[in-house]
């Protein structure tokens, strides 16, 4: 098995779970904040979403699906362009808000379409290719979308755990 077919099973597999993590769900549970300082359905969603995007989108050498299909016009929300959610306080989780779980997803699958585009093109030497010379050591492609991977799972499985406190409630 190649590393490119593993990539795109781990993030089908994120796809999968971003789809289980708000189907069914009401703006009222998606925006649902299980306390004044944590994070909702719909930003826990969100954020992996752009953090994929934004990464991945650098890496390829491509424009963000965010920008270029006009997600983040749809969103409508009241942050700056290219924000990823990285850092946010409440006060800036509190301004994800999203009105349908279609929002979320169509997003979502929008991306997933151009991250495995682009893995499935990769060859092993490629996953060598340095993207970022900030770290040391400089962080290699094959690095890069583990670090996405890891992330979104992290994120969903947050997202997934919100929702059962939010359905209990």
């Amino acid at each position: 098995m190649h590393a490119k077919d593993i990539l795109t099973d781990a993030y089908s597999r994120i796809q999968e779970e971003v789809h289980a993590a708000v189907e069914g769900l009401t703006p009222d549970a998606l925006n649902a904040r299980p306390s004044d300082d944590a994070n909702s359905v719909s930003w826990l969603v969100w954020h992996l979403t752009r953090v994929q995007d934004d990464h991945v989108a650098d890496a390829a050498g491509l424009e963000q699906v965010w920008l270029s299909q006009d997600w983040e016009k749809r969103f409508g929300l009241d942050l700056p362009r290219r924000d990823t959610g990285y850092g946010h306080s409440s006060a800036k989780v509190a301004k994800v808000r999203v009105d349908s779980a279609d929002l979320l997803t169509g997003y979502y699958d929008a991306v997933h379409e151009q991250t495995l585009e682009f893995v499935r093109g990769l060859t092993a030497k490629d996953l060598e290719r340095i993207v970022d010379e900030r770290w040391d050591p400089p962080v290699t492609l094959g690095v890069r979308l583990v670090s996405v991977l890891s992330d979104d799972l992290q994120h969903v499985g947050q997202a997934a755990y919100v929702r059962g406190l939010v359905q209990r409630a």
